[in-house]
């Protein structure tokens, strides 16, 4: 997996690229980047998945630990994926409630938050 920060934010929100397979040997390198940047004062979060072709339930858990730091900060994480089988990963555990869910980034920083 690698992760990219783009030089700048989108409305304010700070992109993060992921790409390859987010699992038990990577998810903690995204961990690691998310919290960094929440401790930084990035509370606006997009993870962009559209070059994601596998998550496991590490990957999962990652994505929730980094939306409650987020949160907790009144911040919020949001996604983007339009790959339908990890789609399906988030709708068959619920997470598709909990996450704000786009299509593109633009797309994500517009929606209203769930």
């Amino acid at each position: 997996m690698e992760l990219e920060i783009p030089d700048t934010d989108v409305d304010g929100w700070t992109v993060v690229a992921a790409s390859g397979e987010i699992d038990v040997a990577t998810a903690p390198a995204l961990r690691d980047r998310l919290t960094d940047l929440v401790e930084a004062g990035s509370t606006r979060l997009v993870v962009d998945l559209e070059d994601v072709d596998f998550i496991d339930s590490t990957g999962l858990g990652v994505l929730v630990g980094g939306v409650r730091r987020a949160r907790a900060e009144d911040g919020d994480l949001r996604l983007v994926c339009t790959n339908t089988r990890i789609l399906k990963v988030f709708e068959a555990t619920g997470l598709h409630e909990v996450f704000t869910i786009g299509s593109t980034v633009d797309d994500a920083v517009a929606s209203e938050a769930q």
